[in-house]
């Protein structure tokens, strides 16, 4: 009996252990799904959203397309870790990823990738409208293949044409309403859009000798620091004048410009000082994150306002 007690301990050790190793594999692997960059994603879809419907959403349109841009923005994150496997080794900052995919095995990881598109694909395609599935098809495509596998290690502005799929969840979430995409629809992809180099480079400038050791092209490694912040301020300095123009088109009211307008001009000027005046890139990258952050929320206050929310 104490033998069999003893032999059930054991195994029932070893099995919890397994337990645990197993949930330890799968909690890491969340970490993959690059959980800050899918929040972002999904609050410009609901920007976008809001925008094309000229109020708020209703609450079942809201999340079923912020699940739907979650779910392909996640599946997209385990592909680019999966196709990146090679250089993040070099990288400190990212190289947990790698370690996280590799526990919970890159087969399980890869079909785990596939379930979130498909079924991103299914509900949009099915619950909302063809328009709305066939951009997050573009947005997967062109962020997991074109920019991961092709711009991002061929050439220093592979950041300029990540933007794309960066900036294009506003339109997902435009079409989700009307598939006919209107002019304030492309200001705010277009801020989207000028945002994200800045946003970037910032990183790039702050982790440069991490993209020098793991090979990545990146325009600090390849075309130095004074070109790179250079360009930053200039896709930053048209950040004020596409948020003024949502106010002087129309589309938002003087209070989001009261807002929008100075925090853009904020933004510019603080790049300058820790971009330029200063290597304070860390503060940058920081500042680019809360300002995407106001600026999209602002857009749904004001237009959920105006539209009697």
């Amino acid at each position: 009996m104490d033998t069999v007690g003893l032999a059930g301990g054991v195994s029932g050790s070893a099995g919890a252990r397994s337990l645990s190793g197993e949930a330890s594999s799968v909690f890491s692997v969340l970490s993959v799904l690059k959980p800050g960059i899918s929040f972002g994603v999904a609050l410009a879809g609901l920007a976008g959203m809001a925008l094309a419907g000229e109020g708020l959403p209703g609450v079942r349109a809201a999340l079923l397309l912020m699940l739907c841009i979650l779910m392909a923005s996640g599946g997209s994150a385990v592909m680019n870790v999966l196709f990146e496997a090679d250089t993040d080794a070099y990288m400190p900052r990212v190289a947990g990823r790698a370690d996280a995919v590799r526990r919970f095995g890159a087969v399980r990881a890869a079909v785990l990738a596939h379930v979130l598109i498909l079924a991103s694909l299914a509900l949009s395609y099915f619950y909302i409208n063809a328009a709305t599935a066939i951009l997050i098809i573009a947005a997967v495509v062109s962020y997991a293949l074109f920019y991961t596998l092709y711009f991002k290690k061929s050439t220093p502005y592979g950041t300029v044409m990540g933007a794309i799929p960066g900036a294009l969840p506003v339109l997902i979430g435009y079409v989700a309403v009307n598939p006919r995409i209107g002019a304030d629809g492309l200001l705010l992809f277009l801020i989207m859009l000028m945002w994200q180099p800045p946003h970037f480079l910032a990183l790039a400038l702050n982790r440069r000798d991490e993209y020098m050791a793991a090979g990545i092209p990146v325009m600090p490694v390849s075309l130095g620091e004074p070109y790179t912040r250079a360009f930053m301020l200039i896709y930053a300095s048209a950040l004020p004048p596409l948020a003024l123009s949502l106010w002087a088109l129309g589309y938002c009211s003087a209070w989001f410009t009261a807002f929008a307008f100075p925090v853009s001009v904020l933004f510019v000027a603080y790049c300058f000082m820790n971009v330029v005046m200063k290597k304070n890139y860390g503060r940058a990258f920081t500042a680019s994150v809360v300002y995407i952050t106001a600026v999209l929320i602002a857009v749904i206050v004001d237009v959920g306002i105006r539209g009697g929310m």
